[in-house]
């Protein structure tokens, strides 16, 4: 199933999760490094995401080339590189390699519909009038500030992300409006104590395959409904998009 995420939330959780992964190597490897097979190991290590990143940075396009084209709103070719390689990131946290023929084919597409998805998306929050205040956008910038352990890590995440302090607040500004418009305008439907149960009974049953003991239904009912209507929300907003897409005039460029 297609998910849909404004850029910079997938951006800034890859960029989290890639310094939290450095942090934990640093810190493996000032355990070794007395050792010559360790610190071999590191350079070998060293030199293969080197030659991942070179791999990863050919699939980029040029900053200001047009990408797409959705109701004369230009798509240009950084916002497409700031999408491309959080999704790269996320493949590689799950074992892949994002630069393999097939999954770069995947990752352009899913890429381009996530690009088209948002700004049809904003579109329709800038129709319905949502905003941003300053202060909003202020507040959740020192939040996102607040993540990193200082201002350093912070940039050279803004810097691995594709971003500057300008296009930052940009996107938490685009961020904030499309959260809005999704809570006020795709509602998710009620969640019936039905769904619950079968949802529990589904993971008791794999848990117990396992050989794991279940937590009780009343422990984790909260957070069964939670997921249940975010799932059923998900869904509202794929089909949302989709016919925002048939109105829609899109030209792909790529």
């Amino acid at each position: 199933m297609k998910k849909l995420m404004y850029p910079f939330l997938l951006v800034l959780i890859s960029a989290v999760l890639a310094a939290c992964g450095a942090d934990d190597e640093s810190k493996s490897a000032d355990k070794k490094e007395e050792t010559k097979t360790a610190e071999t190991d590191q350079q070998d290590q060293q030199k293969q995401m080197e030659e991942m990143k070179k791999k990863m940075d050919k699939q980029k396009l040029d900053e200001e080339k047009t990408v797409a084209i959705v109701n004369e709103k230009k798509i240009l070719g950084r916002e497409y590189n700031s999408v491309l390689t959080s999704s790269q990131m996320m493949y590689q946290q799950m074992g892949q390699d994002p630069t393999t023929k097939d999954a770069a084919k995947k990752i352009k597409e899913q890429t381009l519909d996530s690009l088209v998805g948002q700004t049809l998306l904003l579109q329709e929050a800038d129709k319905k009038g949502y905003k941003a205040s300053d202060e909003e956008v202020k507040k959740q910038l020192e939040e996102t500030k607040g993540q990193f352990k200082d201002d350093k890590e912070f940039e050279t995440a803004m810097k691995q992300a594709g971003l500057n302090p300008d296009s930052l607040e940009k996107e938490i500004a685009n961020n904030i409006k499309y959260t809005k418009y999704i809570n006020g305008e795709i509602k998710p439907g009620e969640v019936t104590d039905a769904e619950i149960q079968k949802f529990y009974d589904e993971y008791a049953s794999q848990g117990g395959a396992e050989g794991q003991e279940p937590p009780k239904l009343e422990e984790v009912k909260p957070q069964i409904k939670q997921q249940l209507e975010q799932q059923k929300q998900q869904d509202m907003l794929v089909k949302h998009v989709e016919e925002l897409k048939k109105s829609a005039k899109i030209d792909i460029k790529v």
